[in-house]
């Protein structure tokens, strides 16, 4: 079966501590977005949620399939007739005091038909700044890519963008997501360089949607949402605030550069 073209959207945030204000602000960035023509939407990290501790996020989780932020995706998705990636969500661990961050896609019908949970724990100490996700998240441990209409997408969450390894594990994909709340500090440094790098040596579309701005917790995240195209190209982006990035996934632009330049193909390990 071929691969349709689409138009897809990135929708960034500035979540704060209350889930049912966070669901309403992305309820009008996804009619923003379709008023576009989207076919398929992603929320940032922590979209429900960012509170003034980490231990807010761990009491908001709930079990893979039930609760209210699942069923407002569920709902959203199908209201539309369009594939919802939600960021990230705070989903049910085997410890009491841990927690998955877990992204999550829900086809048109509003069904999920693909879980990743973060595999690589961010951990970051430079003056009075300090972050470490071991703490209050239980690791994932499989990658995971989703097929659709639209080509084959690989799901990853914020510091997984460190790892290029995780996305080669996948073999050849269309589309890679990258929802984040990086911090302004490492954003600042590395978000475009690596986000293109991304693109680039995976020769696909790379959609990375971040929370962006001064949370109610005081904490800082870097936004710069962006739509990348195979040859590194910015094809849309938005600094800061809540809004949609949007651009056109076009299968030819992919084809024309695997083939002029067959970088996969001539993959050695």
């Amino acid at each position: 079966m071929s691969k349709q073209n689409c138009r897809i959207a990135a929708l960034q945030m500035v979540s704060g501590p209350r889930v049912g204000d966070n669901l309403a602000l992305a309820g009008r960035l996804v009619d923003e977005a379709v008023a576009q023509g989207a076919q398929l939407v992603a929320l940032p990290e922590y979209f429900p949620i960012i509170g003034a501790a980490d231990a807010d996020r761990v009491r908001a989780r709930e079990d893979f399939g039930h609760g209210p932020i699942q069923d407002w995706l569920a709902a959203t998705a199908q209201k539309h007739g369009i594939w919802v990636f939600a960021g990230s969500i705070p989903l049910t661990a085997s410890l009491p005091d841990k927690m998955r961050n877990s992204s999550l896609a829900y086809n048109p019908a509003g069904e999920c038909v693909a879980r990743y949970d973060k595999m690589h724990l961010f951990g970051f100490s430079k003056g009075e700044e300090s972050y470490d996700e071991a703490a209050f998240i239980e690791a994932g441990s499989q990658p995971v890519a989703v097929d659709t209409p639209f080509g084959r997408i690989a799901l990853s969450i914020c510091y997984d963008l460190r790892f290029p390894e995780l996305y080669r594990a996948l073999g050849a994909v269309d589309l890679i997501l990258m929802p984040a709340a990086f911090t302004d500090t490492t954003g600042r440094a590395h978000w475009e360089i690596l986000l293109r790098a991304r693109a680039i040596e995976n020769q696909c579309y790379l959609l990375a949607v971040g929370q962006g701005g001064r949370h109610e917790n005081g904490r800082l995240t870097h936004g710069n949402s962006m739509i990348v195209d195979p040859w590194g190209e910015i094809l849309d982006r938005k600094q800061k605030g809540p809004g949609v990035v949007i651009a056109d996934l076009d299968h030819g632009r992919i084809a024309e550069i695997r083939e002029s330049l067959p970088a996969l193909a001539h993959r050695i390990l």
